[in-house]
């Protein structure tokens, strides 16, 4: 892949993140956006499908809309933390701690804030079924990276964040090993189930 072709995934990521912000269908929302990762995943250049594995790509794991893991909550306070993320291409990588959201029947998830050029909101999460049969990635999946375009917006309130588990995702480097992917630290893992969203079958 080129850095053009990079460059191409990320404008169609945010285009349809967009749209996904703008329906009034949460249903229809989420059916789009499967069907088009599935599409970009099989037949864009920049997928992270490693070739032999988009050989027999037929699509992503992921499971049905259910509204019930759909929430809207505060970002409250939280004192200073930095993570520093090292990976093998892009040097390390730097995070600040913003706060954190208390998610009903999930626990507290830390937000994060990209702190080097751009900025950008990032919200991993790793559940009790990370790294089971079946169940999800094993480094966790992320809810948003706003640098990558992966944001249902606002709540109802200025510091309030859209937070559906329908949409969670693997990071690329569950796909292909040669991405270095920051992965859900200590305050982002919860020791519920959380079914919803795309899984892991470790096939691709």
């Amino acid at each position: 892949m080129t850095p053009f072709d990079i460059a191409d995934w990320r404008r169609r990521i945010f285009a349809l993140y967009a749209e996904v912000r703008a329906s009034t269908d949460l249903f229809a929302a989420h059916d789009l956006w499967r069907r088009e990762r599935d599409r970009m995943f099989a037949e864009h250049p920049a997928s992270p499908l490693l070739p032999e594995d988009l050989a027999e790509f037929t699509g992503l794991p992921v499971t049905p809309y259910d509204p019930a893991w759909r929430f809207e909550v505060e970002v409250r306070p939280a004192e200073p933390k930095h993570m520093d993320f090292e990976t093998g291409t892009d040097g390390i990588v730097p995070f600040d701690l913003i706060g954190i959201a208390d998610v009903p029947g999930v626990g507290p998830l830390d937000v994060w804030k990209l702190g080097s050029y751009g900025g950008g909101i990032f919200l991993p999460v790793k559940d009790a079924l990370a790294g089971t049969a079946g169940g999800t990635y094993g480094g966790g999946r992320y809810l948003i990276d706003t640098i990558k375009g992966a944001d249902l917006g606002r709540g109802g309130t200025p510091d309030s964040l859209v937070l559906d588990f329908n949409f969670a995702y693997n990071p690329s480097c569950a796909y292909d090993p040669e991405w270095a992917c920051p992965l859900a630290q200590a305050g982002n893992r919860v020791s519920v189930e959380i079914p919803a969203g795309e899984r892991y079958s470790g096939k691709y």
